[in-house]
């Protein structure tokens, strides 16, 4: 509310002239800001398909204040049904998480009915359908230096790999290690520039200094892993870990891979000491399904 003050002019509306000191004090409305959408991850069915790990990811143009409110008017229907829960992850952003993998080949609707939260009636209802691909769910083992690749439950192909080899200890974690967890994959692109700054090193002379061009690099968590084509050293794919931290295969078998890969596939790394942190990429399969659901506002 806002007080708003208004000085008396000449003669009021009986007709007595005003006093100097005479005013008009009124109480106006201050209209109180909508809550709307800012984004939604996975784009439209048009625009692309997903894999079966895929989160559903809503973040709001301002802080949610009564989040069990706004999370009870976010419904989600797909045509092969399956549990599945929502988690706010910061005051403006919330993610859907299934119990189980979505199943494949089918489409999935979001439907956020923003409208029916009070005093919120002017703001559209937003609806979002996307299409759920081929289940491409690929195990890394670290030790045995192979990554296989099921596409709808057929091994598809197994790919020579080499992973972090390890030994740069930052804050207490090797960082060199490729962490184990179940990744999924985020974005790709056909040539990733890559280089050291994530260590702080950006000088040249640091021996530990890299910059360097990167093709099919499919990238899997926020701290920097990919699964890319090995820039040469092709003599340790299949046989040790020698890399920072990312998967590197095979020229065939990384452009194989890029060309499959949809966001939300599901990448599976076994055999590090290093393990994948829940909050790192869109790696929420890191959580149990118990431990998933106490995230949402409507948990009891």
């Amino acid at each position: 509310m806002r007080l708003l003050t208004v000085a008396a002019l000449a003669a009021c509306l009986l007709g007595v002239p005003a006093t100097a000191d005479a005013t008009v004090t009124a109480t106006t409305a201050v209209a109180a800001k909508k809550l709307d959408i800012a984004d939604i991850t996975p784009m439209g069915e048009d625009e692309e398909k997903v894999g079966v790990g895929f989160p559903i990811i809503v973040t709001f143009d301002r802080g949610v204040a009564d989040k069990a409110a706004v999370e009870a008017l976010l419904q989600v229907q797909s045509d092969k049904p399956v549990d599945g829960a929502w988690r706010w992850v910061s005051a403006r952003k919330v993610i859907y998480r299934t119990k189980f993998y979505w199943k494949p080949h089918q489409k999935v609707t979001l439907t956020a009915g923003l409208s029916r939260l009070p005093g919120n009636e002017s703001v559209k209802d937003v609806t979002r359908t996307f299409a759920v691909g081929t289940a491409n769910i690929s195990v890394v083992d670290t030790r045995k230096h192979i990554m296989r690749v099921t596409r709808d439950g057929k091994l598809a192909k197994k790919i020579s790999i080499s992973a972090g080899r390890g030994g740069l200890v930052k804050n207490g974690v090797d960082v060199y290690l490729t962490t184990s967890g179940i990744h999924l994959t985020m974005n790709k692109k056909a040539m990733e520039t890559m280089t050291s700054s994530w260590l702080g090193v950006t000088d040249p002379k640091d021996p530990r200094y890299y910059k360097e061009e990167i093709p099919w690099a499919v990238r899997i968590s926020d701290s920097g892993e990919y699964v890319h084509q090995s820039a040469g050293y092709y003599q340790y794919l299949g046989r040790s870990n020698q890399s920072h931290g990312c998967v590197r295969a095979t020229p065939a078998g990384a452009k194989w891979f890029y060309r499959i890969a949809q966001r939300g596939d599901v990448v599976k790394i076994t055999g590090t000491k290093r393990k994948l942190q829940w909050n790192n990429g869109w790696s929420y399969w890191q959580l149990n399904w118990t431990e998933w659901k106490k995230g949402s506002a409507l948990a009891k």
